[in-house]
């Protein structure tokens, strides 16, 4: 039986133009139990559409494991290292993340306190909340009416040392029902975003880029970003935008002489531009908060120079000009009309492009209200792979 695919319901505010090869929901089969023909489809299909629905399914911490690493065999380690962020008590990932024992690549998220969960005898969980991260929050009365904000884009990875995971899987055990609540973006702009409670919202990192105008995709074409060593304890101090579209820059990272020891060797440059291995489609896949420079490659010949950003190449230091550089590229692509908040049902399963999307947590849960989530992914056994000189001098 061929794959049997249908749209993803998208909410009134999305502009269903751009949302044609986004998301599908695949009917009748499990992701636990894929035959090796129906493993094909789905690869396809997940890099076709960037993010992969099956409801109502009941799937193991092994059979979401296997899955996952189906995507990438080589792959051994969750994304940010075994039982890692756990132990890194400084890291501002410590405290939403809970180890499952018997798989350690799997991870138990959400909300609440857990009790005999897959060899957990009691786990608290803790929802991330913009009031812990952003450098200004909602008021409470706000909160209190359901005002809610973007907690922070990103793409899942250590973004040192290792290499971001081809796909993530989440898995919805525990869903808490109630009102939606309204996404504010506080950036002058006026734009909220109405959402289900304890949404994930995605965008399209091939969006992204085809949003941009010339310039900007010629110099994103031509571009490398360097990251932080350990960027989530170099970031932990930091507060992040309205929109969670980065950080604001106050200098309040951590010193690199105070981070833990790192070596040169395992920092991190990637494209800002990663190609899809299917369609070969150029996705904007950068984690803004923790960029920390910026490389940028002249013009090739030819190309014409007139009106081009850093013609002759750059190498720019200053975080605030990266991050005001990155943000005018990205803010766009996460206007209401082009995120898709998913409206999550217990036994929900989502597979997705990692290397393709950005995505963020959303939303306010009070303290007695659980959740409980699953999510693998796996640090790559490559990098993410860039523009090739014909996208160059296409682009460019």
């Amino acid at each position: 039986m061929a794959i049997e695919l249908a749209s993803l319901p998208l909410p009134p505010t999305a502009d269903a133009s751009k949302f044609q090869t986004f998301g599908r929901e695949v009917k009748a089969w499990h992701p636990g139990k894929l035959t090796a023909e129906q493993l094909e489809e789905v690869k396809e299909a997940l890099y076709k559409y960037d993010i992969l629905l099956f409801r109502d399914v009941v799937v193991t911490p092994e059979e979401q494991y296997a899955l996952t690493k189906a995507f990438d065999p080589k792959s051994e380690s969750y994304g940010h290292g075994n039982n890692k962020t756990e132990s890194t008590k400084k890291s501002i990932l410590h405290p939403d993340l809970k180890t499952i024992p018997r798989v350690p690549q799997v991870q138990l998220i959400g909300n609440g306190t857990v009790y005999n969960h897959e060899g957990l005898a009691e786990a608290k969980l803790k929802h991330p909340s913009h009031t812990t991260f952003h450098k200004t929050r909602v008021s409470p009365e706000d909160e209190e009416k359901g005002v809610t904000r973007f907690y922070r884009w990103h793409i899942d990875a250590a973004l040192y040392d290792l290499n971001p995971p081809k796909v993530t899987t989440l898995y919805g055990l525990k869903v808490p029902q109630g009102p939606p609540q309204v996404c504010r973006y506080d950036d002058g702009t006026g734009d909220e975003l109405p959402v289900p409670l304890g949404t994930t919202a995605f965008v399209s990192g091939k969006t992204m880029f085809n949003l941009l105008p010339p310039e900007y995709k010629s110099l994103a074409v031509r571009s490398r970003v360097k990251y932080a060593p350990h960027p989530y304890v170099w970031m932990a101090p930091a507060r992040a935008s309205s929109t969670g579209l980065g950080i604001e820059t106050e200098g309040l990272e951590v010193p690199l002489n105070d981070l833990p020891a790192w070596e040169e060797s395992k920092v991190k440059v990637f494209p800002l531009l990663w190609k899809n291995p299917l369609t070969g489609e150029l996705a904007f896949e950068v984690h803004p908060c923790g960029i920390q420079e910026l490389y940028v490659d002249p013009l090739p010949d030819g190309a014409k120079r007139e009106g081009a950003l850093y013609p002759d190449g750059a190498h720019i230091t200053d975080l605030g000009e990266v991050r005001k550089l990155m943000y005018k590229i990205q803010r766009p692509a996460i206007a209401p009309q082009l995120v898709y908040p998913h409206d999550w049902r217990e036994n929900d399963f989502v597979l997705f492009h990692n290397r393709g999307l950005l995505h963020s947590v959303v939303g306010a849960f009070t303290p007695d209200e659980v959740r409980a989530f699953h999510q693998c992914n796996l640090a790559a056994s490559d990098e993410p792979t860039g523009p090739s000189a014909d996208d160059v001098r296409k682009w460019a």
